[in-house]
């Protein structure tokens, strides 16, 4: 058997427009049911969700049933939570608050057998077919992908050196803690904020490089990548259920009669 090549990695390379869903409810049921949309990608969150390896291995599972590309973004740049990860399956990678340039590279280095980084080895894991993927090892370093997120001032103004590490395949903002760190905290959807995030963002969509991004606004997340973002999630499923729930509520208030 061979390992199939990383379809997230190969569209974003060449600029194909990626429409991508978060993933927070630690649900593989909850998992399969948004992966049979057909989104491009989906994001399976163990920052601010409580997932556990195990939750997130049988979102993998559900997402991949459906053909769609699978992403984890892990608590933190932690290259032993990163081995798990990969091992189980991980095919790309989101490292929330990259601060700069060495955090980038360790980013990297984590997602690396070695030479070229400090990733453990095992031979019988679920990445590789638990061995049955003859050619793993030659080929896993290229194809996982590597997203690092810039989420404060000091990150965006040193955003280009950031993607310029080797191994790094894209940036991706996030507006909240942006907003945050500018002191417009809850604020992240306000002109000053994308102010910032564009200005960056062109920079680097110039330089050939992709970016993406999260948004729960549909108009907003369309112009984004009519504009050059590469990968745009636009929505989360928390938000989804939590919104859709309301508004069925207040509907059938609203066309009750009071007695």
């Amino acid at each position: 058997m061979k390992m199939l090549d990383n379809q997230f990695l190969a569209a974003i390379r060449e600029g194909r427009k990626q429409i991508g869903l978060w993933v927070s409810l630690t649900s593989n049921y909850a998992a399969d049911v948004v992966a049979a949309a057909g989104y491009d990608w989906l994001l399976v969150d163990m920052e601010h969700s409580p997932n556990d390896l195990t939750m997130v291995l049988g979102q993998l599972q559900a997402i991949e049933a459906h053909g769609g590309a699978a992403i984890v973004r892990p608590p933190w740049n932690d290259k032993v939570m990163v081995k798990r990860l990969l091992d189980m399956g991980a095919p790309s990678l989101l490292f929330p608050m990259v601060q700069s340039v060495a955090e980038a590279e360790a980013a990297v280095a984590a997602t690396c057998y070695p030479p070229d980084g400090v990733r453990g080895v095992a031979g019988s894991v679920r990445a590789s077919k638990f061995g049955r993927d003859t050619d793993y090892f030659a080929k896993a370093n290229a194809q996982t992908c590597v997203i690092v997120q810039a989420e404060t001032l000091s990150a965006i103004a040193q955003v280009t050196d950031i993607a310029d590490v080797s191994g790094v395949d894209g940036v991706f903002f996030g507006p909240a803690d942006i907003a945050a760190d500018m002191g417009l905290l809850g604020q992240h959807m306000s002109d000053a904020v994308w102010d910032v995030i564009m200005d960056a963002a062109r920079k680097l969509i110039a330089r050939g490089v992709p970016v993406g991004t999260l948004v729960t606004d549909s108009d907003f997340a369309a112009r984004l990548l009519n504009e050059g973002f590469t990968f745009v999630a636009c929505g989360l499923d928390t938000h989804i259920l939590a919104t859709g729930a309301d508004a069925l509520l207040a509907k059938v208030r609203e066309g009750t009669k009071e007695k």
